[in-house]
């Protein structure tokens, strides 16, 4: 049977193909849908306790200098071994359960044995450049930064480092086995010992201001020594699902040939982080140079966005990367860019509608999410307001990431490491630029606008490669979905924008007051979804169907 016909046959009978790939491993509508609601109480209670952290420091420079020193560890992490786990490992580990006769056992010991020697190296030395770390990433200059607090902080976060790598590593054994849950949960205990932290810090004494100089201060210790015990239990709960799968968690020294083949494949995946953190590097430098807060106004809409994102996107991509790696595996290319086809369809239908959404009611969401404290926004607006220049990134970020899997999934980390630093490229000059055309105020919506602009540059570059190297990927029935859902997010839009003038109009204080926001967001948001969904249904969007299913059973499971 021709590729072309194969594909088409594909297309057509998808829920037999999901049927019949149950019996061997859960299917990718099955797989996604589980990890969806552990992926939702993750990201909702993430999202909690960071709104909790905005309640008690404020939008400030001091929780600026916090978000500063806590993104290092990520930074450090990410830079040395975390997109090698997430993207590298899982195909390697695959073609090893596929290859070896004891399913990749040994050689999957010997991996861990060398990434926790090279994590702990890795953490002693990033403690000892504490100091060195902030003056690279933040930006003194103009006296809205606290450069000695950020590195107070960072001497007590930088040990995540460690704990990251080592829930990583684990999180991808289990992922190459089609075990999702519980990596998928793990970030919940790393969520809760946060919710225990701050609630620490508010009933111990000491220096609301958390001045770093007062280093014994009980604030300043809970805060920074429990964000590490957090990511540590994120580690650990990670620890009974892997002895449940049959792996033995022991050291294993020696020397596997394929390991200079990884070594390769890391080395691609190095200079992919290194050219991402310029990213990190450009936005926090920028951020803390402009009006106070700015950093925490970013990373706060950044956090909300991740919300919709990590429940349909990341266990989408999740669920879809070790099939893809099976595909890739056993040759069937028409497999592979079928499953890429799926996936960006898919996404397009549960996200467009919700970044139409969060683009309209940014403002009011930001109001009714953080006036905690009183009535009034007290800064909250100006954050809904970067929520409302970077909304537009999800669907364009979900499929550049599920294109650079394509290129992973057949071993070539090499490709998603040249689109990454062009994308850079274009990102980093205009982020740079922003102060220079745009009110201190206001650069932070500058560079939440460039960086979601990046990934539809990204989106765009991912398309031509693929075609590149695959030729014709059915992407005229992808398109055809775009549009379709395009058009009805508009609907959708329309409608939450009238609920959100009407409450303008005739309640008090409007959306600028929590009342008035909290009435915006919920009913602007059910009219919003329902018009949206319901245009869908009119214009047949046929993967409206299974979208629908996932929401159902998810509904059903919670």
């Amino acid at each position: 049977m021709s590729e072309p016909a194969t594909i088409v046959i594909r297309a057509a009978d998808l829920q037999a193909q999901l049927a019949a790939e149950e019996a061997e491993a859960p299917s990718l509508a099955k797989a996604s849908g589980s990890m969806a609601i552990a992926t939702l109480i993750s990201r909702v209670t993430g999202f909690g306790w960071r709104l909790a952290l905005t309640v008690l420091l404020g939008i400030t420079a001091t929780q600026d200098a916090y978000n500063a020193a806590n993104t290092f560890p990520n930074i450090i992490y990410e830079l040395f071994v975390g997109n090698v786990l997430t993207s590298v490992m899982i195909p390697v580990l695959i073609k090893a359960r596929h290859d070896d006769e004891d399913k990749g056992v040994a050689y999957t010991q010997r991996l861990v044995t060398m990434g926790t020697v090279m994590l702990l190296a890795v953490t002693v030395l990033a403690v000892a450049c504490a100091p060195l770390l902030t003056s690279i990433f933040v930006d003194s200059s103009t006296g809205q930064s606290r450069p000695e607090v950020v590195t107070a902080f960072g001497y007590l976060v930088l040990p995540e480092i460690l704990f990251y790598g080592i829930s990583a590593l684990f999180s991808a054994i289990l992922n190459a086995q089609n075990i999702f849950k519980a990596p998928a949960w793990a970030p919940v205990a790393n969520n809760l010992i946060m919710f225990g932290t701050l609630a620490t810090y508010m009933i111990v004494p000491g220096d609301q201001d958390l001045n770093p100089f007062h280093i014994t201060d009980a604030k300043f210790l809970v805060l920074g020594i429990g964000s590490s015990l957090g990511v540590a239990a994120q580690a650990a709960v990670l620890v009974p699902a892997l002895v449940r799968s049959g792996f033995k968690l022991r050291p294993r020294w020696g020397w596997d040939k394929r390991i200079g083949q990884f070594g390769g494949l890391m080395g691609w995946a190095f200079g992919y982080v290194l050219v991402s953190q310029v990213t990190v590097w450009a936005i926090t430098r920028v951020a803390t140079g402009a009006a106070g807060g700015g950093l925490s106004i970013y990373l706060q809409s950044w956090n909300l966005l991740q919300v919709p994102y990590g429940v349909l996107g990341v266990s989408l991509l999740t669920a879809i990367m070790p099939k893809m790696s099976q595909a890739a595996a056993e040759g069937d290319v028409p497999g592979v860019l079928d499953y890429l086809s799926q996936g960006s369809r898919l996404t397009a239908v549960m996200l467009v509608p919700i970044s139409a959404l969060m683009t309209v009611l940014g403002p009011a969401m930001g109001v009714a999410l953080f006036s905690i404290k009183s009535s009034e926004s007290s800064g909250a607006f100006e954050l809904g307001l970067g929520v409302t220049a970077s909304a537009f990134l999800l669907l364009p970020y979900s499929v550049t990431l599920l294109q650079l899997r394509v290129f992973y999934a057949f071993n070539d980390s090499r490709t998603p490491t040249v689109l990454r630093a062009l994308m850079v490229a274009f990102q980093v000059p205009l982020t740079f630029a922003c102060p220079l055309v745009l009110p201190s105020q206001d650069v932070v919506y500058g560079i939440a606008f460039v960086n979601g602009l990046t990934f539809v540059v990204g989106m765009a570059m991912g398309e031509i490669w693929l075609r590149r190297r695959f030729g014709k990927l059915g992407s005229r029935r992808v398109v055809k979905t775009y549009v379709k859902t395009g058009v009805s997010a508009v609907w959708g839009a329309a409608a939450a924008l009238a609920v959100a003038l009407v409450v303008t109009r005739y309640i008090p204080g409007g959306i600028h007051r929590a009342g008035g926001a909290w009435l915006t967001v919920v009913g602007g948001g059910l009219l919003g979804l329902v018009c949206a969904f319901g245009m869908m249904t009119l214009l047949r969007v046929h993967e409206l169907t299974p979208a629908l299913s996932r929401i159902t059973r998810f509904v059903r499971r919670t």
